[in-house]
């Protein structure tokens, strides 16, 4: 039998390692289907119920494993489902490769049944490489450029194939002018910064006094190097919410999240510093940046696209952050510096994780939805892969989960899109299938895309070693974030048409998917819950009945920002009683004295 484009598609994913394709079905790709079952179901092909969902299981894959990810969808409406989650992976810099269906070449141009301008449609998201194949020969080099640029550039690409073109037989091409070869290597290599660009970088971080570093997602492979020049340079570390994972929580000098979900310490080590070393990160929030005349700037990047335009950083290291600070820490003077600056980090850190401990445990109705995140952090498995939705739910997973040697973390950083919580936790199943997987999700995004999805891990469960995915759900009727972010930014009340949502019960959902389902309405039953959904011999949800009135305060919040927002509650809000409560409460945490001063 003939081997057929499609069946060579799939052959040289396998020559590629590829292992996994999130996707679903449309008779676009029926030629790739059918090669599929003539290929014994390898690369194993995994079904989603939505192509956004495949392609955030793709993002979620990719994020966890640091391979590529990959997803397929059919013409048309399949594939313009897959944007958001490509989307997802451009902007937080992951290696994806979607491979799409096209109507017959012969009906192309003739207005047909689903026939999408794909080209136009993915030349943004896919900007780095995109491409049809018309013709057999044109596969080989196609299909390898784009899993090369997706894996140099962290960026997805995409490879459309019409449905006839599926079917041809597969030819290479050969010796001849216009025709393009292709091979398969791909040999590592390294980014380095020039030597003189090292020097002057060194010259300016031995000159400081209060050295702070941000990282990002880039410096995930540096831990050792991190903390080696943290501790010559005596300084602080804040971490971008991409870079949550890079370094352990329990180092007394790591000020945790920054930005308008991070701590107080991390906002307090950048309003103090004098020089700044930003590696693997381009956290975009200026404000949250030292004042631009107050700190001198190096940073390291590996993408020379992505350097200087946060803050002026006078030295711009363009190179792998590892390979760059094993060049750059020789050049750092060794001799004792003050620990004054160190001192007051790590104090600040001290008195911040007293203070979230207190807010944690404020009463609340029925449940403080910053209890449920503190009651897990210390039952976290060594080797617990998290997963964070957008939403309120952030919140409290970029302040009250300790991030511990082994431990995985991620959640949609720069598109901030809702919905990638469930399926980035199954991503992350099929790459450590050995491993638990959390995925912590308010009611929004549970409804957006999270119940659909738990039909997948229902049929997938017998396939993981660690058949556990836990998904905790804070259900608190409310679209919480933009809700706050109306309090706080527009000045206005809660508007309840848009931000109130219906009560689902998304245990007994999970139930009737013969999964484990586990409804917590009581603050008593909070830890019992997270036991028996980390105990569990499959999936399980948690349900948590929580208070939408207590309020994610940013880390600079003054009481006058308070009061504003207290102002704009009063004007109407239907639950402006209890949220100045709540409010004024969380914020008197900050002003109580430590527990050191009161001795107990």
């Amino acid at each position: 039998m003939s081997t057929k484009v499609a069946d060579h598609v799939l052959q040289r994913l396998r020559e590629w390692g590829v292992e996994h394709v999130f996707g679903y079905p449309g008779d676009g790709i029926n030629g790739l289907l059918a090669a599929w079952g003539r290929a014994d179901n390898q690369p194993r092909f995994i079904q989603s119920r939505h192509e956004e969902m495949s392609a955030f299981q793709a993002v979620g894959y990719a994020k966890f494993s640091s391979r590529l990810g990959v997803c397929a969808a059919t013409s048309g409406p399949g594939a313009i489902h897959l944007l958001n989650g490509l989307y997802d992976a451009k902007l937080d810099h992951v290696p994806v490769l979607a491979i799409v269906g096209q109507t017959h070449r012969t009906a192309m141009g003739g207005s047909y049944q689903q026939e999408v301008d794909l080209h136009t449609l993915f030349k943004d998201v896919a900007s780095d490489f995109v491409e049809t194949v018309t013709v057999p020969e044109q596969l080989p080099n196609v299909l390898d450029r784009a899993i090369r640029t997706a894996y140099a550039r962290r960026a997805p690409t995409a490879v459309i194939i019409p449905g006839d073109v599926q079917e041809l037989d597969y030819s290479p091409p050969t010796h001849e002018f216009k025709m393009v070869p292709s091979s398969l290597d791909r040999s590592s290599w390294t980014a380095l910064p020039s030597d003189d660009s090292v020097r002057r970088a060194a010259e300016i971080l031995n000159t400081g006094d209060k050295v702070a570093i941000l990282v990002g997602q880039g410096a995930s492979g540096a831990r050792a190097e991190v903390e080696r020049i943290a501790g010559l340079l005596g300084a602080g570390v804040a971490k971008a919410l991409l870079g949550k994972d890079v370094l352990s929580d329990e180092l007394p000098y790591v000020t945790g999240s920054i930005g308008l979900l991070g701590t107080r310490p991390s906002y307090e080590l950048m309003r103090d510093c004098d020089t700044l070393l930003t590696i693997g990160s381009s956290f975009p929030y200026t404000q949250f940046l030292p004042d631009f005349d107050k700190a001198r700037g190096v940073q390291i990047d590996i993408d020379p696209h992505m350097v200087g335009m946060r803050y002026p950083y006078e030295v711009n290291l363009v190179g792998d952050a590892k390979a760059t600070l094993e060049r750059l820490i020789p050049l750092i003077e060794s001799e004792e510096r003050g620990r004054e600056w160190y001192d007051t980090v790590c104090d600040n850190v001290a008195r911040w994780r007293e203070v979230m401990e207190r807010r944690a445990n404020l009463s609340a109705d029925p449940i403080n939805p910053e209890y449920v995140a503190r009651t897990l952090d210390p039952l976290l498995p060594e080797n617990a892969i998290v997963s964070s939705d957008s939403g309120s739910a952030a919140n409290w997973y970029a302040r009250h989960l300790t991030m511990r040697p082994g431990m995985r973390s991620s959640l949609s950083g720069t598109l901030a899109t809702m919905g990638c919580g469930v399926p980035y936790a199954i991503g992350a199943k099929f790459a450590h299938p050995d491993r638990p997987a959390i995925a912590l999700v308010g009611d929004g995004a549970m409804q957006m895309n999270g119940l659909a999805e738990l039909i997948t891990a229902a049929k997938y469960k017998d396939l993981w070693e660690d058949p556990r995915l836990v998904v905790a759900v804070w259900n608190n009727h409310d679209l919480n974030q933009v809700t706050w972010e109306m309090r706080a930014m527009e000045g206005a009340p809660s508007f309840l048409p848009s931000q109130e949502i219906p009560d689902v019960q998304y245990a007994a959902f999970a139930r009737s998917l013969g999964l484990t389902g586990i409804r917590v309405e009581k603050p008593e039953d909070v830890e019992a819950g997270w036991r028996a959904g980390l105990e569990a011999d499959g999936p399980a949800v948690i349900e948590f009945l929580t208070d939408p009135a207590v309020p994610p305060i940013p880390p600079h919040a003054t009481w006058e920002q308070m009061e504003a927002t207290a102002s704009s509650i009063l004007k109407g809000d239907a639950d402006r009683g209890s949220m100045v409560r709540q409010g004024f409460k969380a914020k008197m945490q900050e002003f109580l004295p430590g527990r050191d001063k009161k001795g107990d």
